[in-house]
């Protein structure tokens, strides 16, 4: 499997998954304090956990950082990063109902086959009120081209074989989809900074900031609330 053979690259900083950092990044920046004591984040596709950090410093001590992977070697490295990391599939998360305060999908969805149930599992995972945050790539033509004929190639792009383009979502679906369950998405576009981008490419070291970007067709982060129902 592509991400057991890649296990020693999650906390490389120009390893196979440099790009997984910088969207963390800007991921970590929508996720707001907790809204309780004892507050709840799943982290679903959480990787070797490099969200953990990033929550960490942004609100130490305000959440538990759950984290849900299919993929044993991550999880197992995710737990290292002080994620309580379990392996399982994200359309059958073994979380009881409304127990989440945040969910994150972070690069989740174009992985995933049946992504209604995906989309049904979060919702019910998450408590009345509780916020969704997720990123994915657009079903387009320059997506496909850009992420994966010549993403792949690029220093810092998702490894090779990494994405099926059948499986990338459209904002408008992915709004549909959790629309039914009472979640209202807003959607704005990610690119690289172009400068920051220059850099890796020549040093191999840094971070590359994600910026936002009116154009949906590529990378777009998504962000929501479960309704509160009288």
């Amino acid at each position: 499997m592509l991400y057991e053979r890649l296990a020693d690259h999650w906390w490389r900083a120009d390893g196979a998954f440099a790009a997984l950092h910088w969207l963390a990044r800007r991921r970590a920046r929508l996720i707001g304090p907790p809204a309780r004591p004892g507050a709840v984040l799943v982290d679903l596709g959480c990787g070797g956990g490099l969200l953990a950090p990033l929550l960490a410093a942004a609100h130490p001590g305000g959440y538990h950082h759950v984290g849900v992977d299919l993929v044993a070697s991550a999880a197992h490295t995710a737990r290292r990063a002080g994620v309580s990391a379990v392996q399982a599939d994200v359309t059958a998360l073994p979380l009881r109902d409304a127990v989440a305060d945040v969910v994150v999908a972070g690069e989740v969805c174009e992985h995933v086959v049946d992504l209604p149930r995906l989309v049904a599992e979060i919702a019910r995972v998450l408590r009345p009120g509780g916020v969704v945050v997720a990123d994915t790539i657009s079903a387009t033509w320059w997506a496909r081209f850009s992420l994966v004929t010549v993403g792949e190639r690029l220093p810092g792009g998702p490894p090779p074989g990494c994405h099926d383009p059948a499986l990338f979502v459209s904002p408008s679906r992915l709004r549909d989809l959790f629309a039914r369950h009472g979640i209202d998405l807003a959607v704005r576009g990610l690119r690289p900074s172009v400068p920051d981008y220059a850099r890796f490419v020549v040093s191999r070291r840094g971070s590359v900031r994600m910026l936002p970007t009116r154009s949906l067709s590529a990378v777009y982060q998504a962000v929501g609330r479960k309704a509160v129902r009288a």
